[in-house]
């Protein structure tokens, strides 16, 4: 699932992960983990590589559109548990 855009931003600005290791004192497996969606960086961290890059935080994440969701809401299962 693809969560983060930081491949994408990163491709963009030209950012080497050796150099966001360094300066984000991470290992460079980490970062080449964030960017390829196997994890995900905290919030803090996110906010760390927007500052660091001067983008908007909300660049760095997939925009969430529900309107063709299919899945169970929370208030679905709310009902459901009551009957």
């Amino acid at each position: 699932m693809k969560i983060n855009k930081l491949d994408e931003v990163f491709k963009s600005k030209s950012i080497k992960n050796r150099v966001l290791a360094k300066k984000m004192k991470k290992s460079e497996e980490t970062i080449s983990k964030w960017r390829n969606n196997k994890r995900q960086p905290s919030l803090e961290n996110l906010y760390e590589i927007a500052r660091l890059l001067r983008v908007n935080i909300q660049d760095l994440i997939e925009p969430t559109d529900w309107k063709n969701e299919k899945s169970e809401t929370y208030d679905e299962f709310v009902r459901r548990m009551k009957e």
